[in-house]
């Protein structure tokens, strides 16, 4: 690669090359964020900070292994799995069926999960050393769910901004330090995965601040809780809509859901969720006042329920596996109300 900041941007084929020139070097590179809530920002990663994850991944899961490329290369986590091979010195592979290695890992989003799962194709998946899941929360059902197909799932938090997920089933990995605010709860991060920065705006400091909510128990583990952003006022009720859409999806007769808040000239702003029905549900399943039930059964107050749902064939997506949250508003603003 030559010198200067350049994107990660092209086919396997073309990124192979260039990675592993880059890796060898000093110059960073910048890669584009999934834009969930807004608008995408250009992060820009070096060198050292990149090959830091790539050896504190494999130092958790056991040691270097085969990856299966199964998320586009230009995301952090394609971009991940590409790096990791090169300093592994084993090719990634296309499909499970195209392992040559003794230990062999992947990298999933939960929607890809889900859907392997569904489709009855978990045994080539329960094969695996480690399956990291992440891009997105991982709902508990659906890591029981893997577990009883015999996938070892590893639950991954973090962001471009950390290269990825830098901590693992709730502990940073090597090298990689937390702290959680008192008063909101926001998680902050150090350490040697760290960014240097958006393109044009340098990053300041040893410590990076998420837009991420979480507490931390007395042994150490990470539990994120939210955004600090998915806080909905409405009627005067703080609602964190990132625990009612957990609710929501663990509700009989839901396959997904997303609570999200949208303006209201009465409430200031009234919950609403997306909601996916199961096969061979009957509509009354999903009405509001079955869904307010859900939430209350999950430990919460029933006034953080949903006041509205709207039926969809699916939640709107990111190519990356995190919901479209821009998309998902306008759906529930819009659309017609069950």
């Amino acid at each position: 690669m030559s010198a200067g900041l350049q994107p990660v941007s092209g086919s396997l084929d073309e990124l192979v090359p260039l990675l592993r020139r880059w890796l060898d070097g000093d110059d960073p590179l910048w890669i584009r964020t999934s834009g969930s809530t807004g608008r995408p920002k250009d992060v820009v990663l070096s060198p050292r900070a990149v090959r830091a994850s790539a050896k504190a991944t494999h130092a958790r899961l056991g040691g270097p292994g085969q990856w299966l490329l199964a998320v586009p290369p230009t995301g952090v986590a394609g971009l991940q799995v590409i790096v990791r091979s090169l300093l592994t010195g084993i090719d990634p592979v296309a499909s499970a069926s195209e392992y040559t290695a003794e230990r062999r890992y992947a990298s999933l989003v939960p929607t890809q999960l889900h859907r392997l799962l569904e489709a009855g194709q978990a045994a080539p998946w329960a094969a695996l050393d480690a399956v990291l899941v992440g891009g997105a929360p991982v709902r508990a059902s659906l890591v029981e769910r893997a577990a009883e197909a015999g996938i070892h799932v590893v639950r991954t938090y973090g962001m471009s901004e950390t290269c990825g997920g830098c901590v693992y089933d709730g502990f940073p990995l090597d090298g990689v330090r937390l702290r959680v605010d008192e008063g909101d709860g926001q998680i902050w991060i150090a350490g040697g995965v760290l960014f240097d920065g958006y393109v044009g705006a340098p990053h300041e400091g040893e410590w990076f601040a998420t837009q991420d909510r979480g507490e931390l128990t007395a042994d150490g583990e990470l539990r994120v809780v939210g955004r600090l952003d998915d806080i909905v006022l409405s009627g005067g009720v703080n609602v964190p809509v990132t625990a009612v859409t957990a609710a929501l999806q663990e509700a009989d007769g839901v396959a997904d859901a997303l609570a999200l808040g949208v303006p209201d000239a009465e409430w200031g702003q009234r919950v609403v969720a997306l909601v996916v029905p199961g096969e061979a549900v009957r509509l009354d399943a999903v009405r509001v006042e079955r869904l307010r039930d859900a939430v209350e059964e999950a430990g919460f107050p029933r006034t953080w329920g949903p006041r509205e749902v709207v039926l969809v064939e699916a939640i709107p997506m990111l190519p990356g596996g995190k919901p479209d949250r821009l998309a998902a508003r306008a759906l529930a603003s819009t659309a017609p109300h069950a």
